[in-house]
Order: C-alpha cells, then structure tokens, then sequence
C-alpha cells in the first residue's frame, strides 16, 4: 500500500501503474477508482451530475495520450488534504480532485458529460475564498477541535493502559504466550495508528488539574475480586475507549477511524478468548482424563464401560460414532447422556453440535473439518463446552482466538483408533503445552505404556480411547492413567 493512502486509492494505482513505472495515464486511473461503483469517487461523481457508467463511456471513447506522475498527483493530492485537515492522508475525493486538476482535458470532458465541476471541487474543499486586506483574521483552534483533541488524548491513554493491564494478566497470571502475544500486537497497532495524529492535536491540550471527571467516582470503582475480574473490567474499558477514539477521530482523519473500528472489533475477540479460557479452565479444572468411546469398539457393554471409567476416574466422555444413521445417534446420544449424568461426569458429542443440542449434552468436539466454533456455539449457547482438534501451533492459536474452552493437542503417538499419516509427536505437543493456558488434552496413541511420554514433557490431561474401550478392566485402566497424571500438579482453574 502506498504511504498514506486510503485503501482504495492504494488498489486503484496499483491496478494500473506497471512494474518500475513511475506514470501513467490519468484517464486509466480515474476508471480504476471508478471500478467500485460503491466507492467514493462514483459517489461523488454521481452527486454532481455524472454516474459512473457516463464517465466510464466517456472515458472509454475519449483516452488521453499524456502520462502523469504518480508521485506529483499524490503530492498535490496530499496539499488538498491538509488545506482540509485530513494531516495529508490521501483519500478518493482528493486524488480524485487532483487528476482532474493535473489533466485538464479530462476535467473538461467529465464536465462536458454532465459534471458540475464547480460544485464537486466545492463539496471537497470548501470555501476557499481567500480574506481581503484589512480583514481580521484571528487564528486559532476552533474550540469543538480542542475538545475532541482532549477526548482522544484520554481514551488514548485509557486504551494503553488497559492493554497493559491485560498484557500483565495474559503473562503473568495465565502464564500465556498466545494471548500475551496477541494483547502485545493489539497495543503496538493503536500506537502506530495514534502515531498519525500530530502530537499537538491532543498533548497540548491535555489539562488534568482542572479536569471535572478526576474528582468523580461511583461505587465499587475501587473494588476487584480476583484477577480475572481486572482482567473482565479492563476489557471492557479498552472497548469503550477505542470505540469513543473511533467515533471523535472522524472529525481528524476517517482513514484513522476506520483502522480504530477494526482494533475494536479485534478487542472483542480478544475478550471472548479471555473469558471464554477463564470459564473453561474452572469448568475443567479436574478434568485430566478423557475418554473418546465408539460402541462398537467396545469390549464390554457402552453402560458399563462408562460407569466404570468413571470410577477410576475418568470425568469427561465423548461419543464418537461415525457409522450410525442420525436416528440411532440420537438415541445412541441419549442414553449416553443418561449414563454419564448417573456416573455425574460430563458428556461431549463428537462433531455433530445439533445431536449434542437434542441430546443435552454437554457441548461437542469439533475437528478442523467440521463447522467453526462460533457456528457450534449458535446451535449450543453460550454455555456448552466446545472443543477442538489441533495438530500445529497455527490451529492451537487459532482455536483459542475463536473462544474454543479446550484443545486437543497431537495426535502424539500413533493411534489404533484414528488414522494421521504421521503424529505431529510430542514436540508440537510440548509446543502447544507452552503456547496456551487453555486445557490441553494429548491425543493419539496414550496408553499405559505411553502416558509417562506425555507427562514427561509437562501434560496434566490426556484423552485416550482404546485403553479403556478394550480393557476388560476399565476402572483399573482409568485409575492407572490417572495414577501417572497425578506426577504432574493439577491443572489450576486460574484466577
């Protein structure tokens, strides 16, 4: 992108200026800027008697010859920014005004088609009319200017803070890369997008002494419950603040707005990574093994192998049936629910959210083929339990921005259940162990004689299938998984 340059000014010159030019022709550039017939320079056109198919007949019949630089038509465009104080960002309505400027005949035969050249360089500009000799002419900030100067200065300072606020939660309370990292980018963007405000528009404004807001307070400011509650206030604060930063930066620059409008959008999906950990680390918070059952692979009864897995300590169970019809799985589901509730563990339907919604069941686990976690959770609510599979730091990063409550890290060994080309191995797994404070439970291949791998390079939860599936004993085989797990401390619910 072109420094300085709105988006689609950026595309528009990109489109047709080759590889090492530095010319072009400005009747091709005006029909770029007019390939969205939604964008602002056909809005223009259209709102001073030219539509945009009108100029692009025009144009296509009347192509001038003469070649002009790009860099003069972005510096003139620059100088019409200022005179509006847009602090030189080159936008639609003044490059436009620009090429019309530079190339004359074009100006002349837009205006022959029906422009009122006149009042479209009006609209952009203004009244330029220059004061005669003996005015008065006093020059200073305008005081709504000021105002609004003021009002960035402060959410600027508020947005800062509360990511540094946020950024010491992720580090040093949830011991998180993936989200400190996100919270630290998140803080480096708004920096640079404040960076194109001139620092007198607010810091000679600033005025704390005499600021009416410092003396004001209200009830239970001063009060937090845990760091997870500062955590919930501070993101909250940074919303408010980047959307008021948004709202008074349009009287500056709207190029900057739009960059505040996608932070803020961004805020909010970091919230919902936030929160949605905080939840699922105390909802699971002594769950450590996980057991993924197929009826069919079954050695015993599905009724008994439940309720003996859960005895040995097993407390989450998922139903994995890819070969039954959708009337069976819901019966199949149903009456999983009904076991794992007398049992009293928690019940996860595998891929299907609307047969978990029917079933009752507690939530779903979602491969990275199957619908995203936001779509699940439209069928499940805000409360299910979501899951999902992730076999590289790409997908663990992922799953948590999209407020997944855990992952499945591996496959670490090979499995007997589920078929990969290779393991992504236990380097991925002590890589996503690292990565995230969301639950990670290691899949594929963990047994009795492959647990002591797992826990070795730090895992407290597992997820395993054919070890208690074809186990005669499944009490005892949970208990033994268990038994090895306990080597590591239980996972903290977080604060």
């Amino acid at each position: 992108m072109h420094e300085r340059c709105s988006p689609a000014v950026s595309r528009a010159i990109e489109s047709v200026l080759a590889p090492g030019e530095t010319s072009l022709l400005p009747s091709r550039l005006l029909a770029a800027l007019l390939d969205d017939e939604d964008g602002r320079a056909a809005v223009l056109l259209r709102e001073h008697g030219l539509i945009r198919e009108q100029a692009l007949a025009v144009l296509a019949l009347n192509e001038s010859s003469v070649t002009r630089s790009v860099d003069r038509l972005l510096v003139e465009a620059r100088s019409l920014s200022r005179e509006r104080s847009f602090e030189g960002t080159v936008t639609s309505e003044f490059f436009l005004l620009s090429l019309l400027r530079e190339d004359m005949a074009l100006r002349d035969l837009l205006v022959s088609a029906g422009l009122d050249h006149a009042r479209f360089e009006h609209a952009i500009l203004g009244d330029t009319t220059t004061l005669t000799v003996g005015e008065t002419f006093i020059l200073q900030e305008p005081a709504d200017r000021q105002s609004a100067g003021r009002i960035l200065d402060v959410n600027a300072n508020r947005a800062r803070e509360s990511l540094r606020i946020l950024d010491d939660y992720a580090r040093f309370v949830l011991d998180d890369a993936c989200l400190t990292r996100e919270i630290k980018q998140l803080r480096h963007d708004l920096v640079a997008l404040l960076e194109t405000l001139p620092e007198h528009v607010y810091l000679d404004l600033r005025e704390t002494a005499n600021d009416v807001g410092t003396n004001v307070s209200v009830p239970g400011e001063m009060e937090r419950s845990s760091p997870r509650d500062v955590a919930r206030v501070n993101v909250k604060r940074l919303q408010e603040a980047l959307r008021s930063l948004e709202e008074y930066s349009k009287t500056f620059n709207p190029i900057l707005a739009e960059g505040l409008e996608s932070l803020r959008y961004r805020a909010y999906t970091l919230e919902r990574a936030i929160l949605r950990g905080a939840d699922a680390r105390k909802i699971l918070a002594d769950v450590q093994l996980y057991v993924l059952l197929t009826g069919a692979q079954c050695t015993a009864a599905l009724d008994w192998t439940i309720a003996e897995a859960a005895a040995g300590g097993a407390k989450l169970f998922q139903l994995r049936e890819k070969d039954l019809d959708d009337r069976r799985l819901l019966q199949r589901a149903r009456e999983v629910r009904r076991w794992t509730r007398d049992s009293g563990v928690l019940f996860l339907m595998n891929d299907r959210p609307d047969i978990a919604r029917l079933a009752e069941a507690d939530g779903v686990h979602l491969g990275q083929d199957d619908l995203p976690v936001h779509e699940a959770r439209r069928i499940l609510g805000s409360e299910a339990i979501i899951g999902v599979s992730t076999h590289n730091l790409e997908q663990v990063r992922q799953a948590v921005m999209e407020g997944a409550n855990y992952i499945g890290v591996g496959p670490a060994f090979v499995s007997t259940t589920k078929q990969f080309e290779r393991p992504a191995g236990l380097d991925f797994v002590r890589a996503a162990l690292k990565e995230t404070s969301l639950p990670a439970f290691v899949i594929g291949g963990v047994n009795e004689r492959t647990i002591d791998a797992a826990v070795a390079i730090g895992a407290n939860r597992v997820a395993v299938s054919a070890v208690i599936a074809q186990s005669d004993d499944p009490r005892l085989a949970a208990r033994i998984l268990c038994e090895a797990l306990a080597e590591q401390p239980k996972p903290d619910p977080g604060a």
